[in-house]
């Protein structure tokens, strides 16, 4: 007996085909896809050239490196994407029911990132135990290298991609003040107007750093411009720079997290704090696993309990951000 294509399908196509062929419908690369799933280039050929003897037409053309999908491979793709919301809609069920007893998490986020991320996620696996978490703390540019590679279930970062097609959820503010070393003569004026700081010698970031795009534009919309005397690639560069008087730097108030009261000056100037956040990403269009998803609930749940660390401390750190939403600890390092 001869059975029809529909059924040909079920019996001989296997869950494992049906997620390389997403893989590279969704990455546009075999190579991409195999790096993706961890698996090798030819193990991927072999189980597209089954899947496609399967249904019995072309799902893929390909002209050099770039591989595009036909018509059928479209209608398979966008099938194969309703099947995997279905399971995940199914696992989801069952886990819950579990009560989250087993699982997976992978997290990357930018260097800044690192001082709250660790907490949070340390936080997290202590009410789930059995799941297994790793974090990786990279650039930007890995980290969106990552992304688009779908390599990891969440990525932490302070701006949302705009090359790559993302669900950003804002998880935490990210409130960017102005630093100075704390004998700076600054340190204890009120009210310092953006010329006043503009005259000032300035410590940033690389150029295409999102905190130093933030401060550039808000300099922008008041007609007014700053040169860098020095271009660091990481924070703590900056930091010790701030505190040899090289400078002074506006960066997000998480950086403050570990240094001791009275280390750096957070200056009260016009405009600052420059109100952000940090957002939880994903690739638009995927599926997320229950365990990512029980994540982002937390940190969803964090919200407003976070910035920074909570205090009832009234100082320097308070008239800059407090009105603004974010708190401050002890162990900010401000000027009391």
């Amino acid at each position: 007996m001869e059975l029809y294509p529909s059924t040909e399908m079920r019996h001989h196509t296997t869950f494992r085909q049906l997620e390389i062929f997403e893989a590279i419908a969704r990455l546009s690369s075999f190579t991409r896809a195999s790096e993706a799933l961890y698996l090798t280039q030819p193990t991927v050929s072999m189980q597209i050239k089954k899947l496609t003897d399967t249904v019995g037409v072309p799902l893929l053309e390909q002209v050099g490196k770039k591989v595009s999908l036909t018509e059928d491979g479209r209608e398979l793709a966008q099938a194969t994407r309703e099947i995997f919301a279905i399971l995940d809609r199914y696992t989801m069920s069952v886990a819950q029911r579990r009560g989250l007893e087993k699982g997976k998490l992978n997290l990357m986020a930018i260097t800044t990132a690192s001082y709250f991320a660790p907490r949070l996620l340390g936080e997290f696996a202590k009410l789930h135990p059995g799941i297994d978490v790793s974090l990786r703390v990279t650039n930007k540019e890995q980290v969106l290298a990552s992304m688009a590679d779908n390599l990891d279930d969440l990525y932490l970062l302070g701006t949302p991609p705009e090359e790559i097609d993302v669900v950003a959820t804002p998880i935490m503010d990210n409130p960017i003040v102005v630093l100075a070393a704390p004998d700076h003569p600054l340190a204890r004026e009120k009210n310092l107007s953006l010329e006043r700081l503009a005259q000032e010698r300035w410590v940033m970031r690389e150029a295409g750093s999102g905190t130093r795009k933030a401060i550039e534009r808000l300099f922008h919309e008041h007609g007014l411009t700053i040169q860098p005397r020095l271009e660091l690639g990481s924070n703590e560069a900056i930091k010790q720079a701030i505190l040899a008087d090289l400078g002074i730097s506006a960066l997000s108030c998480h950086v403050l997290a570990l240094h001791q009261p009275g280390q750096f000056a957070v200056l009260d100037v016009e405009g600052f704090p420059i109100q952000r956040h940090w957002y939880a990403v994903y690739p638009a269009g995927r599926q997320i696993s229950v365990v990512a998803r029980a994540f982002l609930e937390f940190l969803l749940g964090q919200r407003g309990t976070s910035a920074c660390a909570p205090t009832d401390r009234r100082d320097a750190c308070d008239a800059n951000c407090g009105n603004q939403g974010a708190r401050f600890g002890a162990n900010t390092g401000c000027v009391a």
